[in-house]
């Protein structure tokens, strides 16, 4: 029905702007708004035809080293990100990247910014060496023309850390993480939303450092605290629910994450609806769960259902389509993807 909706408006939209022979250039917003609105709503290949619009547009209209142009080529690269694009994001990001340095210079935010934005795409091709290079140079930058203590600094060396944990390079991961969670925490207090994000990243470390007991104490802390300060329907707050899921899987607590996973699943089916991509991961996981409780029929019907709509909503190549086949098949991996 959402989509239905939007559908009609653009094309209403469209008849109503030829009628009037209004220039193109200003439909360009309300084009970004309804990609935005639709990616939220878990509609991402109807952004990426909205997205693929503007951008072809300001091209056109504005050339393509106009700032609004490399801001149309990151909105696609996003989407395509969301949609296992990978290679397709990285291709818009390198051009992004180059042409701010070109026009901005490497220090500029803008700019900084673009670098960090293909080093997340690197990270999800598996190319953390790459990754890890462009992250060194942005936190580098931000040091120098930041400082230690800005947020962005902060950022990048978060996402440096994460990198440190994807090499499995662990300690030097733990040493960032608390870095940033003993500054965030002296700046911005123990509540602050960033202060909380960076709990549950040094939680995630300990997790892979097989410190369960460690990880289990602060991600209570950081699910309590968001359910206090963002509220039980908050995605933050479910998240942090799945992470504390994951610990009690791994302590072979599985009636504990199972209570967990259920109310996660529920809450997004009724927030976000039943195909969006937040949703199928929290069915994934509780179907991991019913299958190392033995309840082998009720972790089939959800692992269908997730291939089904994955299938639909992502495609069949996703690396997410893909892992539902192979949970289907048996080979479950736990926690997907709990964002």
């Amino acid at each position: 029905m959402l989509q239905n909706i939007f559908t009609t408006h653009l094309q209403k939209n469209q008849q109503y702007r030829s009628s009037l022979k209004i220039p193109e250039e200003y439909y360009d917003d309300l084009y970004v708004a309804f990609a935005h609105i639709l990616y939220e709503n878990g509609k991402i290949r109807e952004a990426e035809t909205l997205d693929i619009q503007v951008m072809d547009k300001r091209k056109k209209l504005l050339g393509t080293d106009h700032p609004d142009t490399l801001n149309a080529m990151a909105n696609l690269a996003a989407t395509y990100w969301n949609l296992g694009k990978y290679s397709e994001a990285e291709t818009l990001e390198i051009q992004v990247m180059d042409k701010k340095k070109e026009v901005l210079g490497t220090y500029h935010p803008d700019t900084l910014n673009a670098m960090a934005n293909l080093a997340a795409t690197y990270q999800n091709l598996s190319r953390y060496s790459e990754a890890e290079t462009l992250e060194i140079q942005v936190m580098d930058k931000r040091k120098e023309v930041l400082g230690t203590d800005h947020p962005h600094t902060l950022n990048a060396m978060a996402n440096l850390a994460a990198t440190h944990q994807n090499l499995g390079r662990y300690s030097e991961t733990e040493t960032l993480d608390i870095q940033v969670m003993d500054k965030r925490k002296e700046m911005l207090g123990t509540d602050h939303p960033h202060t909380l994000d960076a709990m549950a990243n040094l939680a995630a470390t300990y997790q892979n450092l097989g410190r369960y007991s460690e990880a289990k104490t602060l991600e209570i802390q950081v699910m309590d605290k968001r359910k206090e300060v963002l509220g039980t329907d908050h995605p933050h707050t479910l998240e942090a629910m799945v992470n504390l899921a994951a610990t009690y899987w791994n302590l072979d607590r599985y009636s504990e994450a199972e209570t967990l996973e259920i109310q996660v699943m529920d809450k997004r089916k009724e927030l976000l609806g039943t195909d969006h991509p937040h949703t199928l991961n929290a069915m994934a996981n509780l179907a991991a769960t019913y299958q190392n409780l033995g309840r082998y029929s009720e972790a089939e019907t959800l692992d269908i259902q997730v291939m089904d709509k994955r299938k639909k909503v992502l495609g069949t190549n996703h690396p997410h389509t893909l892992q539902a086949m192979a949970n289907l098949a048996g080979f479950h991996t736990y926690p997907t993807q709990s964002y």
